[in-house]
């Protein structure tokens, strides 16, 4: 089959289905049955029938909202291309910029310490240990779906050469997490669990994000409550916290921090599109 037409009916198709980019994911789709880069794509003219008919059966699942993520098996984030799939939370493009944010806080360190809560499939840990060699990362995660996606990913990178991450198993609000780390951690990074329970989400998101990376309570903030507790006890004096949050606690997040009491420069950034996207502080010395 000829793949400018295919690839016009199945942009055309998820179009209809509501999905955001269309011709981008017919695309990735396509590439992926095929074995190829999107760019090969254009060197093409015809597909053959059984490569047609693996397409159409993805085609499918993309119009019924399944993550493109999950049907291609891979997530791009920074350098690194991360497995993902049923179980753990997709990264998202807003997040390399709080990724970016920690790695400027450790440029010219000598074996900073680094704690990413909630890890998922390892994309904030995994970025900073392929970008900062010489940096110490924990990765922890709760959810044991999304853990074996952390494992996975954290063996794959140091298959291809970068420096070993600890995957830890436990609830960044648990007072005796990481306590061997109390007051030495240079910098805790942390893409939390934070959509209000009442928000209404897309399908791709709120059918197959496993919700325990999802849900923050009523306002979104209750992990982030715990959590706060934990970070101020990781970190040194003057060390770092940045925490992800939804476009509309750009204001109920840092006031938390603020009012924590542990934190001072207490900051908030946005995306690259404008919107309140994380929070950042540093930790108080110790008092008393």
């Amino acid at each position: 089959m000829n793949v400018r037409s295919l690839l016009t009916d199945a942009a055309n198709r998820l179009a209809d289905a509501g999905v955001e980019s269309p011709r981008v994911d017919a695309e990735l789709l396509l590439a992926t049955v095929l074995g190829v880069s999107r760019g090969r794509l254009l060197t093409l003219i015809d597909v053959p029938d059984d490569v047609s008919v693996r397409f159409a059966t993805l085609l499918d699942q993309r119009a019924d909202r399944v993550p493109l993520q999950h049907l291609t098996g891979r997530a791009p984030f920074r350098f690194l291309e991360l497995a993902v799939g049923p179980g753990v939370f997709v990264p998202r493009p807003e997040t390399e910029q709080l990724t970016g944010w920690a790695l400027e806080r450790l440029a010219g360190l000598d074996g900073p310490i680094v704690v990413d809560l909630g890890s998922g499939s390892g994309a904030i840990a995994l970025s900073i240990a392929h970008e900062h060699p010489g940096a110490r990362v924990t990765a922890v995660e709760r959810d044991r779906g999304a853990i074996e996606w952390t494992r996975h990913n954290a063996l794959s990178r140091v298959a291809a050469g970068d420096t070993p991450v600890g995957v830890v198993e436990g609830d960044m609000t648990d007072p005796a997490l990481l306590s061997e780390l109390d007051g030495r951690v240079t910098v805790v990074v942390s893409n939390p669990p934070y959509v209000p329970d009442d928000a209404v989400l897309p399908r791709e998101v709120a059918d197959h994000d496993p919700p325990l990376a999802l849900w923050g309570g009523p306002d979104g903030l209750d992990v982030v409550r715990g959590m706060l507790t934990v970070a101020a006890r990781l970190l040194h004096p003057g060390g770092w916290l940045g925490i992800e949050h939804a476009d509309q606690q750009g204001g109920s997040l840092p006031a938390l921090v603020r009012a924590h009491g542990a934190f001072a420069d207490v900051e908030d950034h946005p995306d690259l599109a404008g919107r309140p996207r994380f929070t950042t502080a540093r930790r108080r010395p110790a008092t008393g």
